[in-house]
């Protein structure tokens, strides 16, 4: 949606310009870099050609033999289906998942289905009564006589425009076991919906909400052993009651929760005997908060995922999702650094659901400001200026 600038430049947010990923330049083999070591994209903050530029040289590179990928929303001018476009005219087996029902972008979905079926693409259109909700591509590359697979796990949509005011994060990785789990999913959606089991993906609508359930109960057990416990959520919405249900029973064992939820939060913080060691903040300035993230503390031993589902019992129960661990020791405590941004925040941050609903969490006197969305731009930028030093 675009709005009118009344030639006010003044009323408009300054720009921030997309950075390269520290030691990852566009101008290098991607997919060699990749095989070498995992990387993390943090749109906008991070330039979206990454993400262009990995299906692009998918496409020209005659070692690759397929590409799978799931759509959710497209933009109008999409290079992500003109590179797929183009490999399935250079001769690769290209599998593309698109969703229909994408709120807003079903007309954009339907024309690039038809010209993606017109290049020799293989379409799915979803299941029925399941929403395909998950963010994922792995293409497949002949080395050396053997199959090796590359890929990507995203919380957002492969869309030039949204990447441009979505914060989300994209996990770049050769990690094969991870990936031999990606294309598991894209077996369940190609060929009769038959459940598979996972060891590193978290799986919606199988596995999500179990799974999380252990992670939290691990969390309470820790707890009580006097091992190191907590757990730190970034979500868009949490309206899922089991998990609440869950989260309040950590909070009355002792476990510190953090959470930062954008939207629509059902869970009550700082109740007496019920939630108060839970705290519940949301954040709202220029860019839209979109990520979904869960982190664990694991007795020390970090368990942190980014996901395309929210709490909610539409994403758990009723849609195809996919959490992906970070095990990459570097990129866990990127994550960990920006969520720590986002929690200082006290510029564009409010407390929910206090007995003053969404009350701005205020800069004290003598405190610095601290705005998040700008700190995190900074951050990256320093580890940039870091990397050249």
């Amino acid at each position: 949606m675009n709005f009118p600038s009344l030639n006010r430049p003044d009323l408009l947010y300054s720009t921030f310009p997309p950075l390269p990923i520290a030691n990852l330049s566009l101008e290098q083999n991607f997919l060699d870099a990749i095989s070498n070591k995992d990387y993390l994209l943090y749109t906008p903050y991070h330039t979206f050609s990454y993400v262009i530029k990995f299906l692009r040289e998918a496409a020209l590179d005659p070692k690759v033999s397929s590409i799978k990928i799931t759509i959710y929303r497209l933009s109008k001018l999409s290079h992500v289906a003109s590179a797929l476009i183009n490999a399935a005219k250079n001769g690769k087996k290209v599998l593309v998942q698109i969703e229909l029902q994408a709120r807003f972008d079903e007309e954009n979905n339907i024309n690039f289905a038809e010209k993606l079926e017109a290049a020799g693409v293989q379409l799915i259109f979803g299941i029925p009564g399941l929403k395909v909700h998950s963010k994922i591509c792995v293409i497949e590359r002949l080395e050396n006589k053997k199959t090796r697979r590359y890929g990507f796990v995203s919380t957002g949509n492969f869309n030039e425009s949204t990447a441009k005011i979505y914060t989300d994060y994209t996990l770049f990785t050769a990690n094969q076991k991870v990936l031999k789990e990606v294309n598991k999913v894209f077996n369940f959606l190609e060929v009769s919906y038959q459940l598979k089991t996972y060891k590193h993906l978290i799986v919606s609508p199988h596995y999500t909400g179990s799974i999380l359930s252990k992670l939290i109960d691990n969390e309470i057990k820790n707890h009580k052993e006097g091992l190191p416990s907590g757990i730190s959520l970034k979500l868009n919405n949490v309206t899922h009651y089991k998990l609440v249900d869950k989260l309040y029973e950590a909070s009355q064992a002792g476990v510190e929760i953090k959470m930062i939820v954008r939207g629509v939060c059902c869970l009550i913080p700082g109740v007496k005997g019920l939630s108060e060691n839970i705290r519940v903040i949301s954040v709202i300035d220029k860019f839209l908060e979109h990520p979904r993230v869960y982190m664990f503390e694991n007795a020390g031993k970090k368990k942190i995922y980014i996901s395309s589902a929210d709490f909610m019992t539409r994403n758990i129960d009723n849609r195809v999702e996919v959490a992906c661990p970070i095990y990459d020791k570097e990129l866990q405590q990127q994550m960990i650094d920006t969520f720590e941004i986002s929690w200082n925040d006290n510029v564009k941050a409010r407390l929910v659901n206090l007995p003053i609903q969404n009350k701005m969490v205020e800069c004290k006197s003598g405190e610095s400001q601290r705005r998040s969305q700008w700190d995190t731009y900074e951050y990256l930028k320093n580890k940039l200026n870091f990397e050249d030093s």
